[in-house]
């Protein structure tokens, strides 16, 4: 799978744009603030339906213009073509077509254009809250199972309306209706436990290719990947939910379930997260996102996009090359910035590739 062709219109910085991607390697560089970073933001909108720079969505509007829009031509790994793109607009928000059907579901793009980025900030996955590593496996769910996304969806409603409830007799002093109560746990609980159930075999599956991978970058530490359900251990969801609802009453909202869940790296038996530098954090982070890519791409024979944005800034040239390496050994489309060419010297050795500048608000192929 590639994107084949991208055209930006009134998007950052651009007035209208358009290149033609190789399938394999796309080098972009150029000086800072020439518009790199926002080609890889285009094309993370496509995969996402956000950007990665920021949360005011609307910031990705050329100033002065009342819109922005991003289209692509993907290609498929049976050849299929897709049209697909995306409207800002600073009114009514984001809008999506598909093949020339417009549509406001986010679900339908992104299923076609499974996506994953490397940045300065990518050290947050490690670092940063539990939320961003339960993204990182739902995405891979989401992708590889069907009814993922019904059943997350399903999770999160059910625990809306026990919160609601909660939050009542917290800030109003509102009486529990047990009998809504008991129907909205037992529910919780039911998909709970199947969240719970899908986030912990894919964190087996993905732990043998991690270890393996950290064991080639890294052979004098011992990396363990752990999955922490969001509850008491040993207890059951339903268990912990009973011991917990006097707590519940009081904060005004459900402390234990998988939307607390997180997954616990170590290495030599230690927090990865308190005690790896921040190279070493960086690695490890590339390694968990080329472990996913290979197992996405076993388990649904279908390749991904991958977009690093300023690659020198985060890895030295060894681990590059052989970060690098190992990505386009996945069969992957690669998207990397840089500021100088000359960061990419170590890329000679690679045949299908193409190399664009970004310079004057305009992107052109060396």
């Amino acid at each position: 799978m590639h994107l084949s062709f991208l055209q930006l219109d009134q998007f950052r910085n651009f007035g209208q744009v358009a290149f033609t991607p190789c399938q394999s390697l796309n080098i972009i560089h150029g000086a800072n603030g020439a518009g790199k970073s926002s080609l890889l933001e285009a094309i993370h909108l496509l995969g996402f339906g956000r950007s990665f720079r920021t949360s005011r969505q609307n910031s990705v509007v050329k100033q002065g213009m009342s819109g922005a829009t991003v289209f692509s031509r993907l290609v498929d790994d049976e050849g299929i073509e897709n049209k697909i793109g995306c409207t800002r607009h600073k009114s009514d928000g984001f809008e999506f077509s598909l093949n020339g059907q417009r549509t406001k579901k986010l679900s339908d793009i992104v299923r076609k254009i499974p996506m994953q980025i490397f940045t300065p900030q990518s050290s947050d996955l490690i670092i940063g809250s539990p939320l961003l590593r339960r993204r990182f496996v739902d995405w891979a769910l989401f992708h590889v199972e069907h009814g993922f996304s019904d059943l997350s969806s399903a999770y999160t409603k059910t625990l809306s309306h026990r919160n609601a409830m909660l939050r009542k007799h917290a800030n109003n002093g509102i009486a529990i209706d047990a009998q809504q109560m008991d129907y909205w746990t037992e529910a919780l609980c039911n998909y709970g436990n199947r969240l719970t159930i899908a986030r912990e075999s894919y964190l087996e599956a993905i732990n043998a290719e991690v270890v393996a991978l950290y064991s080639q970058f890294m052979p004098e530490f011992k990396i363990e990947v752990r999955y922490n359900s969001g509850w008491e251990k040993g207890s059951s969801l339903a268990d912990s939910l009973r011991q917990k609802y006097s707590r519940d009453l009081q904060y005004g909202y459900t402390t234990v379930g998988p939307h607390k869940g997180d997954i616990k790296f170590s290495v030599n038996g230690y927090s990865a997260a308190e005690n790896l530098s921040r190279g070493q954090l960086r690695i490890l982070v590339s390694i968990l996102q080329i472990a996913q890519m290979k197992l996405f791409s076993s388990l649904v024979n279908k390749s991904t996009i991958y977009l690093v944005d300023d690659i020198a800034a985060e890895l030295d040239e060894k681990t590059r090359a052989y970060f690098l390496d190992l990505i386009l050994e996945t069969n992957t489309q690669v998207f990397v910035t840089a500021i100088e060419s000359s960061q990419f010297k170590f890329t000679n050795k690679y045949n299908d590739k193409k190399v664009f500048h970004v310079e004057h608000d305009q992107v052109n192929e060396e």
